[in-house]
């Protein structure tokens, strides 16, 4: 069963680099508390639609979807902090988004959000979602079925926002 509406963060870790550049360990509910948050997460960095329509799609409207009372927009997926950390720098994405690792998949698991792509060669990833948290609780959440980036493309998330 997936997380849903009204419920908390789920208290497990993710990844962020520090001032260094050294992965360092941060726990989701200390992460997510007291803030207004977008966060999409995707089932992998470089991957094509991530690459080509999701990340993008954030960048572009990132000003406006903060603009919009959003403390921060951070980007979650099962990768690891330095492939993260290329990809937004890759897409200017740097400085806008906040990107965040769940290399060892533990907050995807516990969101219920996780999908097996092995046949394609990924292995356990994210579902293509986004999501509002307000002070680590669920405010909203829409998960894409299976090859569609349409409900959580930052233009859709800033059009809800804007309602």
């Amino acid at each position: 069963m997936s997380i849903q509406t009204g419920d908390p963060i789920p208290n497990v870790r993710l990844f962020e680099l520090d001032n260094q550049g050294a992965p360092r360990a941060v726990s989701a509910v200390e992460r997510f508390a007291g803030k207004r948050i977008v966060l999409f997460a995707v089932p992998g960095a470089f991957t094509r639609t991530c690459s080509q329509v999701h990340l993008p799609s954030f960048v572009q409207n990132a000003d406006a979807i903060k603009a919009q009372g959003i403390d921060e927009i951070v980007c979650v997926a099962v990768n690891d902090t330095t492939v993260l950390a290329a990809w937004a720098r890759e897409h200017g994405a740097a400085g806008q988004i906040s990107m965040v690792s769940d290399g060892l998949g533990e907050f995807t698991r516990a969101l219920g959000l996780d999908q097996d792509l092995s046949e394609r060669g990924l292995g356990v990833r994210s579902k293509r979602y986004s999501m509002l948290i307000e002070d680590g609780r669920v405010a909203a959440l829409h998960v894409e079925p299976p090859g569609a980036c349409e409900i959580s493309r930052g233009d859709a998330v800033l059009e809800r926002l804007a309602e």
